[in-house]
């Protein structure tokens, strides 16, 4: 079977994973990777399901168990830090089946298990593709110039291999009408077991204990302008939402303002109706995603293996191997997006009234498991 040079734009949770098992069917991969660092900011993240079968199968889920954050409950709290609904995050028992980890660590771990089977390049991004029949011209900002057998985009949601090869972002995305801001901050101490979740109508404020390394999210309701090019632009929202507020949110917006290192944008579906064109395909956020809500961690690693089987499955013949790849996985991707609506208006509500039904509706029910995934 033949040797192929894929090109994969992004080395984070999808592009790691990708790279990996293209490596380990006997290709030649090359990530590029825009970021010189893995942020440290951003809300941990839910690997289970097949995606933990997929980390065991890479040997690192030691490591991932060993990073867990361990956190089990997620705690509604009014304004004096009353408890008034609490209910767990976890899905399964088994500590094989499911873990909760920094984003940074999972994707430092996948990329780790690429180590040196992969050539990797970061700080540089890709600027301008070409495809013909039978490879891919790719231009990098730093000016190097290669051709790929297949180009990947793992970039996610503001994936440039898909506005080059695609189209224009505003063609795939939908803005849901809320905000996510994420800031780590040791400015309040926690119950390390639990996450715990401020309302105010239109707004919550998380702090989440991260394992040691705790982190506040900042999740709001707001139909205002925003691009993602304009980091100022994410404090005036933010103030703008969390002005005069006391206790959780004075505290997280003070360690807003003197971070060095956050994360803003806004809560978007990604809708593309083909993910892929050539011999170039799109994975994880970039082909599909609603951000912050769902399984977007879980589903890209999925996704990842399941393309990376798909090439090796059929390596002379892209077209068949990424129509196998999408018919297998869109299924799959669309499920998870399904619920991020609901959990929008739960952990959001747009009113005092919807405050108090909800949690007057937790503390009846009793069990019901949520989960919010911010990633980038």
């Amino acid at each position: 079977m033949p040797s192929l040079r894929v090109l994969i734009s992004g080395g984070g949770i999808a592009g790691a994973t990708l790279a990996y098992w293209l490596a380990a069917g006997g290709h030649r991969v090359t990530i590029v990777e825009s970021a010189d660092r893995t942020r440290s900011s951003g809300s941990p993240v839910d690997v289970r399901g097949p995606a933990a079968a997929i980390a065991h199968a890479m040997g690192i889920w030691p490591r991932l168990a060993a990073a867990g954050t361990g956190v089990e409950r997620l705690v509604f709290v009014d304004r004096e830090g009353n408890r008034r609904a609490v209910i767990p995050t976890r899905r399964s028992r088994n500590p094989d089946d499911e873990v909760e980890i920094a984003r940074v660590e999972l994707a430092t771990a996948l990329l780790d298990a690429v180590d040196d089977s992969a050539e990797l390049i970061t700080g540089d991004s890709v600027v301008a593709l070409a495809a013909d029949e039978a490879g891919v011209e790719a231009r990098f900002d730093g000016g190097r110039e290669d051709r790929f057998d297949l180009a990947i985009g793992a970039d996610g949601l503001h994936s440039a291999v898909r506005r080059l090869a695609f189209g224009a972002e505003q063609r795939f995305s939908r803005p849901m009408g809320l905000f996510i801001g994420t800031v780590r901050t040791d400015a309040v101490d926690t119950d390390p077991a639990e996450v715990i979740l401020l309302n105010a109508p239109g707004t919550a404020i998380a702090i989440h204990p991260a394992g040691g390394n705790p982190g506040a999210a900042f999740i709001f309701r707001s139909r205002q302008a925003y691009d993602h090019r304009d980091p100022h632009r994410a404090t005036v929202l933010i103030e703008g939402a969390y002005r005069g507020r006391e206790w959780l949110t004075e505290r997280a917006l003070a360690a807003w303002h003197t971070a060095s290192d956050t994360y803003f944008d806004e809560v978007t579906r990604i809708s593309v109706p083909r993910w892929s064109t050539g011999r170039i395909a799109l994975v994880g956020d970039a082909a599909g995603c609603v951000s912050v809500f769902g399984e977007g961690s879980s589903n890209a690693m999925l996704g990842a293996r399941t393309l990376a089987d798909a090439i090796c499955a059929a390596p002379t013949d892209p077209a068949d191997a990424f129509a196998a790849y999408e018919r297998t996985h869109r299924r799959r991707s669309a499920r998870s997006g399904a619920g991020a609506p609901v959990l929008a208006r739960f952990l959001v509500p747009r009113t005092s009234g919807g405050i108090s039904i909800r949690n007057a509706a937790l503390r009846t029910l009793g069990r019901i498991v949520v989960d919010f995934d911010v990633r980038r």
